[in-house]
């Protein structure tokens, strides 16, 4: 249960409340992504769907350093929607794929902060 909980977090670590963007459209896409996000129940297939279609949003207005982890978002959550809220899949999807997703959360959270003056919860963040 405990990879499972890791697994929300680190699917969810993005969905902060936001106070300011700027940035043009990507931090608005941003911020239409962490809104998705918010209190999100990973096994909830349809809601981890919302939260995929707002991260390919997110992704084609990304700057080009950031293209290569938002895919690597996008390919996690899509793998936690194929689970359909299948516990033993989504421990299996934290254990296989969960040290794939970090490092991108945190290069998305630094540009996140550094660019668009948004501090994203999680990845390493102490806020």
């Amino acid at each position: 249960m405990r990879k499972l909980a890791a697994l929300a977090a680190v699917v969810t670590m993005s969905a902060g409340v936001l106070t300011a963007c700027s940035g043009g459209d990507y931090c608005g896409d941003l911020k239409g992504y962490v809104d998705s996000s918010k209190n999100l129940d990973i096994k909830d297939s349809d809601a981890v769907g919302k939260m995929l279609d707002q991260a390919k949003k997110v992704s084609k207005s990304a700057p080009d350093d950031l293209k290569d982890d938002w895919k690597t978002v996008i390919d996690y959550a899509e793998k936690a929607q194929d689970a359909k809220g299948d516990t033993n899949k989504l421990v299996e999807l934290a254990k296989n794929d969960g040290s794939k997703i970090q490092p991108a959360m945190e290069a998305i959270t630094k540009q996140a902060k550094d660019t668009c003056k948004i501090d994203l919860p999680g990845a390493g963040n102490t806020n």
